[in-house]
């Protein structure tokens, strides 16, 4: 039995016909799968940008608080710092006494470091009276 040429493309054709008909239905198979992966991606991905915008958010706020803390309590440090340096009870100490022997209140902010409003209650409390 000879095949003709025509019988043997015929039967090569059609076995190139049902491999391309298989390979065609995996690549739809896998191009679905794949759909459906990016599908997810995306859910996924829109999720993050939710969650990121809460976080810049959050971080948004946060600093505007820091930043208001930070404006409250600077003055914190300077008047701490003031008062290690002046050595507290051993300056209001002599400036009451510097009070009773006739000090005012401006040389007792100059001579001890104290604020305007430490010397004038210093001042008032322990300087000599006034006569009137």
């Amino acid at each position: 039995m000879i095949m003709n040429i025509n019988a043997i493309l015929g039967i090569t054709g059609t076995a190139l016909g049902f491999l391309g008909l298989i390979f065609a239905l995996f690549a739809i198979r896998a191009i679905r799968a794949w759909r459906a992966r990016c599908l997810i991606v995306e859910s996924s991905l829109a999720a993050v940008r939710l969650e990121l915008e809460m976080v810049t958010s959050l971080g948004v706020k946060t600093d505007l608080r820091i930043k208001r803390i930070e404006q409250e309590y600077s003055g914190v440090t300077d008047r701490v710092d003031l008062v290690e340096l002046r050595g507290s009870v051993q300056s209001f100490d002599q400036a009451i006494d510097s009070a009773r022997h006739g000090a005012d209140s401006g040389k007792l902010t100059q001579q001890f470091g104290l604020s305007r409003g430490e010397a004038d209650l210093v001042a008032r409390l322990h300087g000599r009276k006034k006569s009137a």
